[in-house]
């Protein structure tokens, strides 16, 4: 028999966490698996995987692509990376339901949370919906080179419902709960994959108020998430208050409340987790009584990130200079003249000058920004190929030291390298010690799963859609500072196990009869390249792109739609439903 197609002689990690087999050849007819083995017959195209890493497609469970999908078939920057499912409407935001009249305060909502460009969302976004089944049926009209499927999130339900009152955070009536109880379960049976609320008052509106939902109480969250499960589907995922350490007595109370969810509507509550600088050993009791609650039989599964996260900051994201009055003239300048203008002696030491004055006021009026902003000790070196697990001496104060200059001339001086290019990682959460053995710990937890890659989201400021990248990589197969993991273990993490989160039954695993989503790559070569940043977005809009060296072929529904890390055109990818 001849295939379709046969991905032949690889090393095939097939995403159940079993040991690595050589050798393997994957049949693949129409969008199934359809052989695995050392015979499987003949394939009308087949792909060399000799030498190579054979693994399931990646299910990224946390995006914010739910604007970007109306215009955008490619969903960059994560397809780049192996992912061939995405999960979208993450962190109680989104864009439906939506009256006409909320367009743009769902907008400036999701600009303000997710730095999403406000500007490409107003001109890439059609609206050719209102309720949240119009807006899975506008999404199940397009095409895509990845799988996608959605959340309703409590933002735009609460503002469709209640109206300023909802965006204002008031409480809601007994009649409000119940319309958007009935909303959400009518999204649920149209297919959505769940309920996404934020209550971390971090996450805020372009006019510095919390995201609808921040506040609501729990007859509103239970209700909800009743609604949610009467249709025997369905995660409630939850962005926690105290998320970032700034509410030292919030956590503890949500783990507690979500608990209590998760027994009360039997379905899986999903709630991001991340190590702080407040409290840094914080997140280990919290992963210990979500343990306690899964071995009592109730579903609350931390979510955690495969790397620390921060902002990155360089002259093509923002810096301390950007707004100083001396560094006007240079805005119009492509990035590698701003850095040739900047060699000039006088006008750096009146940027400097400039920004030390303004400092002085910063810690006057913001002194917790100010100590971000002046952090030198925990801005380091991003490099190209990328580090996420610097260590002490790679800091700008500690580079500093060893030239024997003030850390803010260090700073401006890497500014300028690489033409203005070079980026510095500033991380808040997941590095409180200067490296990652809590993140590993993180990821080794039975407890946990893999997210919050963030894959659209903080366009400006991060690209950590790249992650599973990273993960084969540095934990699969550079990192020094620590333990590593097996690579078993990193593919199932970011299959079988994300799947599994949603119901994804049909993809996660490479077997027979299992969907065709599968990953060619060349791991001994692999590498991830430092972002860039791009305005390819509607409107002129600017994101981060960051590149990966090393996928030879990437397979959705048995089409290729990467090869050789470029796009080939194809897009087989459709909208899922629940």
């Amino acid at each position: 028999m001849e295939h379709d197609l046969v991905i032949r002689n690889g090393l095939v990690v097939d995403g159940t966490g079993a040991a690595p087999r050589l050798g393997l050849s994957i049949a693949i007819d129409g969008d199934v698996i359809t052989g695995i083995g050392t015979d499987v017959g003949s394939g009308r195209r087949e792909i060399d995987a000799s030498g190579l890493l054979v693994t399931p497609g990646f299910v990224d469970i946390h995006t914010h692509y739910d604007g970007q999908a109306t215009w955008d078939a490619e969903l960059e920057p994560s397809t780049p990376h192996g992912v061939t499912t995405l999960m979208m409407g993450n962190c109680g935001v989104g864009f439906a339901p939506a009256k006409p009249d909320e367009h743009e305060f769902l907008i400036e909502l999701m600009e303000g949370v997710e730095d999403i460009p406000g500007a490409a969302l107003s001109e890439g976004i059609a609206w050719d919906w209102e309720t949240f089944p119009e807006y899975l049926d506008a999404l199940d009209r397009r095409e895509f080179v990845a799988d996608i499927g959605a959340m309703i999130a409590h933002g735009p339900v609460r503002t469709y419902v209640m109206g300023q009152r909802g965006a204002d955070n008031e409480p809601a009536t007994s009649d409000d709960i119940a319309e958007m109880a009935n909303i959400v379960n009518e999204a649920v049976e149209a297919g959505a994959f769940g309920f996404s609320t934020s209550r971390t008052i971090g996450h805020r509106a372009m006019n510095g108020e919390p995201v609808p939902g921040t506040f609501a109480a729990e007859d509103e969250l239970f209700t909800i998430g009743r609604a949610m499960a009467r249709s025997g589907k369905g995660v409630f995922e939850v962005a926690p208050a105290g998320l970032a350490g700034e509410d030292l007595v919030a956590p503890k109370k949500e783990i507690d409340w979500i608990c209590r969810l998760a027994d009360d509507i039997g379905r899986p509550v999903t709630w991001l987790m991340l190590q702080n600088l407040v409290q840094p050993d914080e997140w280990k009791e919290l992963m210990t009584r979500s343990q306690e609650a899964q071995d009592a039989g109730h579903q609350v599964i931390p979510q955690v990130a495969g790397r620390p996260f921060g902002i990155l900051i360089g002259l093509s994201t923002r810096h301390r200079f950007k707004e100083m009055p001396s560094f006007a003239p240079l805005k119009d300048l492509s990035f590698g003249e701003q850095a040739e203008a900047m060699a000039n002696a006088a006008l750096k030491a009146r940027l400097i000058e400039e920004s030390q004055a303004s400092m002085h006021i910063l810690r006057e009026t913001e002194p917790m920004a100010a100590q971000v902003v002046d952090g030198f000790d925990r801005q380091y070196l991003l490099g190209d190929p990328v580090d996420y697990e610097p260590t002490a001496d790679r800091s700008i104060a500690a580079l500093a030291s060893a030239r024997g200059v003030e850390p803010i001339e260090e700073f401006y001086d890497r500014l300028r390298e690489r033409d203005g290019e070079a980026l510095l990682m500033m991380p808040f959460l997941g590095y409180a010690h200067g490296n990652g053995d809590a993140l590993y710990e993180m990821l080794t937890h039975p407890a946990a799963v893999l997210g919050l890659a963030d894959g659209g989201a903080h366009a400006n400021f991060i690209c950590d859609a790249s992650t599973p990248t990273w993960m084969l990589t540095h934990w699969a197969r550079d990192r020094t500072r620590g333990p590593r993991l097996p690579i078993e273990s990193v593919v199932k993490k970011m299959t079988a196990d994300t799947a599994a989160l949603f119901g994804l039954d049909d993809r996660g695993v490479l077997a027979v009869g299992k969907r065709a989503d599968v990953n060619v790559i060349d791991h001994a070569n692999l590498q991830l390249r430092e972002p860039r940043l791009v305005d390819d977005l509607p409107a002129g809009g600017t994101r981060l792109l960051q590149a990966a060296e090393g996928y030879v072929a990437t397979v959705v529904a048995g089409i290729v739609t990467r090869e050789h890390d470029e796009f080939t055109g194809e897009r087989p990818g459709r909208l899922l439903r629940s």
